[in-house]
């Protein structure tokens, strides 16, 4: 397949330049990865600090109220709408940054949105820390969800373009697994600091510290060379090729093959929203709304969320609902690398199924013995045993999301996308998690008191849904050179039929 004379076809692009694993290109994803850790931290540490009552008692008196009532069922003691907007402002503002980012990330490039996503989250974690009322809690928050959305939109599209094709999965879940840490490192500073009275303090204001990590870090890497190139400075693309593939290596052919994909790119008119819409980039806007709503239809959010309190309205107590957390944060940890070890020698299809059956038989085993032991009502009393029972059930099912949907969420929408269109596709992609994430974390609760168990068939029932979605829709990627990624829609039984493949100088 040629474009302008050069030569796309998969052998050369795999042969010619697929780049070695350098310790450059190492240093260089793993720095940017890091990012994930102030996402990873504010999923972790909100669930832990709603469940403090020194926090409750300044903010929430109502619901330690509610929590002394014997008529309280066990599904209902945290169903509240403004402990839950604390919880949710932070996804609203993130899906306003992630649809702002696009732009940002197109003219500043992805290194510098990065930074700039840092420095917000900052302020955010500073003002939570400080905070004396609901509103600076509030505003806190907002300022966090900016930070994430510019972060989440441009780190994922970042690695999939520094990393060697051949290991762009591995690298890419590297995301995943800074977030898996944020999520374990707050669920233990929760729980260290839980018994103080101002320990919601310490957790809440220490999210300055990822976001110190992540700003000053960013400062120490380069900008992709394809987001160099598209700003016209191909010294600096060159010296970051250098960079990450070594000072040995002739990056020169992968130069030229980057600089003619975004000549052609500029040649085509669009690259905006409205270019995703159009009928030949269907199954990409397809994949980018798909794939992060899926994501939080497996409920995963929901349970990283409110963990500690599911676990203390199943029968723990305030210390060991913590530390519950910090055991099912550590298994998800864990199966994220499982997921690095085989995402490309087993592909992304292979995950997504096997991941999908894993959870939907355990979300079914946890509404099955909720309503065992619990009652139809919620108003039994759960021994320890049993709860223990949910949580092993719990730890399977976060197994089974960590080394599939939660690494491949942000990887597939980062390497299908053409460059055109690649910050468009990846700002949509982040607004939909965060849209869906809003909407589930703002309810779940409530559906948790009038659903009862049922709330956890109501995820299974989804995650059944999503996972023949992905029998049916989604194509294998691993292995692709992302300016070859197109081809794979003209071959695929129904995404044929709205796209024309083999005209690559159209697509790219």
């Amino acid at each position: 397949m040629a474009v302008g004379g050069f030569s796309l076809d998969a052998s050369s692009a795999n042969n010619g330049f697929d780049g070695k694993i350098t310790l450059s290109v190492v240093i260089t994803c793993i720095v940017a990865a890091s990012s994930g850790l102030i996402f990873g931290y504010d999923i972790g540490i909100t669930g832990g600090v709603t469940t403090m009552k020194p926090f409750l008692e300044k903010f929430f008196p109502a619901i330690l109220k509610k929590a002394a009532s014997a008529k309280t069922n066990v599904y209902c003691v945290y169903d509240n709408q403004l402990l839950t907007l604390f919880t949710s402002s932070l996804h609203l503002a993130g899906l306003v940054s992630s649809l702002l980012a696009s732009r940002v990330t197109t003219a500043l490039g992805r290194r510098n949105t990065m930074i700039f996503g840092g420095c917000i989250f900052f302020a955010g974690g500073a003002i939570n820390g400080a905070a004396e009322n609901i509103a600076m809690l509030i505003l806190g928050r907002i300022l966090l969800g900016l930070g994430v959305g510019f972060t989440n939109q441009a780190t994922p599209v970042y690695l999939s373009e520094i990393a060697p094709p051949k290991w762009r999965g591995a690298f890419s879940t590297g995301f995943q697994f800074f977030v898996g840490m944020g999520v374990v490192a707050a669920n233990c500073i929760n729980y260290g600091t839980a018994r103080h009275p101002w320990g919601w303090r310490v957790s809440l204001g220490l999210a300055t510290v990822p976001a110190t990590i992540i700003t000053i870090g960013a400062f120490l890497i380069p900008d992709t060379p394809s987001s160099l190139v598209e700003r016209n400075q191909i010294p600096q693309a060159r010296n970051a090729l250098r960079k990450v593939r070594g000072p040995t290596a002739d990056v020169e052919l992968e130069l030229q093959h980057v600089i003619q994909s975004s000549q052609i790119s500029k040649a085509v008119k669009g690259g905006g929203f409205g270019t995703i819409f159009e009928e030949q980039y269907r199954p990409e806007l397809v994949m980018v709304f798909a794939i992060p709503l899926s994501q939080q239809l497996t409920g995963i959010n929901i349970v990283a969320f409110y963990a500690p309190n599911l676990f203390q309205s199943v029968g723990f107590g305030s210390d060991s609902a913590l530390l519950s957390a910090v055991i099912l944060g550590l298994v998800n940890l864990g199966s994220i690398l499982v997921s690095t070890a085989v995402v490309d020698r087993f592909g992304r299809r292979f995950l997504f199924i096997a991941g999908g059956i894993q959870m939907l038989l355990c979300m079914i085993a946890v509404a099955v013995v909720l309503a065992v032991v619990s009652g139809v009502h919620g108003t039994e009393h759960i021994s320890k045993g049993k709860a223990i029972l949910v949580l092993v059930l719990f730890c399977f099912y976060a197994a089974g999301f960590g080394w599939s949907w939660g690494p491949l969420c942000w990887l597939i929408p980062s390497e299908i996308i053409p460059m055109k269109i690649r910050s468009t596709g990846q700002s949509i992609a982040v607004a939909v998690q965060f849209l869906t994430v809003f909407v589930l974390s703002q309810t779940f609760l409530t559906m948790l008191c009038h659903f009862k168990f049922g709330a956890f068939l109501f995820y299974a029932g989804w995650i059944a849904l999503i996972t023949i979605f992905v029998i049916l829709f989604l194509p294998e990627t691993k292995g692709i050179p992302l300016d070859l990624m197109c081809a794979i829609w003209g071959k695929h039984w129904y995404w044929s039929r709205f796209t024309v493949r083999g005209q690559v100088n159209q697509d790219n």
